[in-house]
């Protein structure tokens, strides 16, 4: 066996390191700058892919298992917290130059976004590549400020408030929907030019001229842009509008608060409600969560402009066809049916607050006595909840049809023979003359009305039995004589 030297030990840790180190050389790559194939990137939901080449050396130095990776900086340039935006498949690139597309996030705006690719295995990454401008255009197309009024006017002294619709007319696509855009306002100079005079959802126009608004989608080209507003400066006499503009939009959903209907800076404002002045409301902006016509009227001193919305607060009518209470004889129906102008109702009905299963229409057929309610619920846009109740009793024919004067009740409260039920000859509306008097001779009834109800409202009876006597005479009939006991 041969002897093993230390020189012979040197000699293999050298091999053994070199080797290692030799590995590790050949297992890295350079990642040359992306080259950008696009000079801005403008997305919507139709158009979102952008393209970007890289060359990487030496492209034997990738592991079959590398991945690259584009990642998109914030819209200052930093990577500090990048987003992917592509990662191929494993393997799935392996030689060089290379071209891959990627898609926007949905939240993109900016001016100052970069690039940088990345290997995983071997770790590489590239230089960042040049700035650019890209935005993901979230709403791209035509939208209404002003309600579409093509005019407006303002006091000496005074401002005009522009306002984007939200949501306006019918198939107006606010942009207000989207909360992460913002706008650039824009007057008209010339015929074909224009600069920008404000940002923000609204503008107070204080200066003559036509107006409109685009969503800043900074140098991306875009559709998403107002009408144009023709703003002057009215005179003392002129009838001036003022815009009142609701915070929460119009429609809003009342359910989940207020909103605040604000107008123009003046000197003093009062409001109104479908035509009526509302006491203290005398501030620029009233608060509200219920429907109707509000006015306002803000005065500048020697000049006066009136304002108008309808505010919809999202809520909806709605009423059952029976009244609160109701009577129903033994083995009938009653109909009970719920008219309403909610979105997607949905209805649930309690008999004495339980659930009633299977009844979730707008029509219930009650046959059952008790304590009921229904409650409607508008499922789409607004959710609100409604309800309304009814109860149901037993209908009891207090002149049933008897043949015989009884000379015998039980006024125990238990529903059978409680009251002194005569035939329909003598009751109301006979003319006849019922008469009831005590053992000891005291009148305790004298009617020409008799509704088949004594001894109800009377004198707590004794314990024991007593005998009333009765007298009753028709008008055209002989009178007719007996005597009742009262059993307990």
């Amino acid at each position: 066996m041969a002897k093993t030297t230390p020189r012979k030990i040197l000699s293999l840790l050298l091999g053994f390191f070199m080797t290692a180190f030799m590995t590790k050389v050949e297992a890295q790559i350079v990642i040359g700058t992306p080259n950008l194939q696009f000079s801005q990137a403008c997305a919507n939901e139709t158009f979102n892919s952008f393209t970007v080449d890289f060359i990487f050396n030496p492209a034997s130095g990738v592991l079959p298992s590398n991945q690259f990776i584009v990642e998109l900086s914030d819209a200052e340039g930093n990577f500090d917290e990048p987003e992917i935006v592509y990662m191929s498949n494993p393997g799935e690139i392996n030689s060089s130059p290379a071209s891959v597309s990627f898609a926007l996030p949905t939240t993109t705006a900016g001016e100052g976004y970069r690039v940088k690719i990345r290997s995983t295995e071997p770790e590489a990454s590239s230089t960042p590549s040049e700035s650019f401008s890209a935005y993901y255009k979230l709403q791209d197309s035509p939208f209404t400020i002003n309600d579409l009024i093509p005019t407006g006017s303002y006091c000496p002294g005074g401002s005009y408030l522009l306002t984007i619709d939200n949501p306006g007319s019918p198939g107006n696509d606010s942009p207000l929907n989207y909360p992460s855009l913002t706008f650039n306002w824009f007057k008209e100079v010339g015929a074909t030019g224009s600069v920008m005079v404000a940002q923000g959802e609204t503008f107070s126009v204080s200066e003559p001229g036509v107006y409109f608004v685009e969503t800043n989608y900074g140098t991306c080209t875009s559709d998403s842009f107002s009408n144009r507003v023709t703003i002057t400066e009215g005179e003392i006499q002129d009838d001036v509008s003022a815009t009142i503009v609701s915070s929460e939009g119009n429609p809003f959903c009342a359910t989940n608060g207020p909103t605040e209907l604000s107008t123009v800076e003046g000197d003093s404002y009062q409001w109104f409600r479908e035509g009526s002045m509302i006491p203290g409301a005398t501030e620029q902006v009233f608060v509200t969560d219920i429907s109707g016509l509000y006015s306002v009227v803000v005065s500048f001193g020697s000049c006066q402009a009136t304002g108008i919305i309808e505010l919809d607060t999202g809520d909806f009518t709605s009423e059952v066809d029976v009244p609160a209470s109701n009577m129903l004889e033994e083995g009938d129906t009653l109909i009970v049916t719920v008219t309403t102008d909610a979105v997607n109702p949905q209805f649930e009905w309690t008999l004495n607050g339980e659930t009633i299963p299977g009844a979730t229409q707008s029509t219930l057929s009650v046959t059952e006595f008790g304590e009921y309610r229904v409650y409607i619920t508008q499922t789409s846009e607004c959710v609100v909840t409604r309800e309304h109740f009814f109860a149901v009793e037993e209908f009891i024919n207090p002149f049933p049809e008897v043949n015989n004067i009884p000379n015998l009740i039980s006024p125990n409260g238990d529903g059978i023979n409680d009251t002194w039920i005569i035939p329909i000859d003598y009751v109301s509306g006979t003319n006849t003359e019922v008469i009831i008097i005590s053992s000891n001779g005291e009148t305790v009834l004298s009617t020409k009305d008799y509704l088949n109800n004594w001894p109800e409202n009377q004198p707590t009876l004794s314990s024991v039995n007593e005998v009333y006597y009765y007298m009753i005479i028709p008008p055209d009939k002989a009178p007719k004589k007996g005597s009742i006991t009262i059993v307990k």
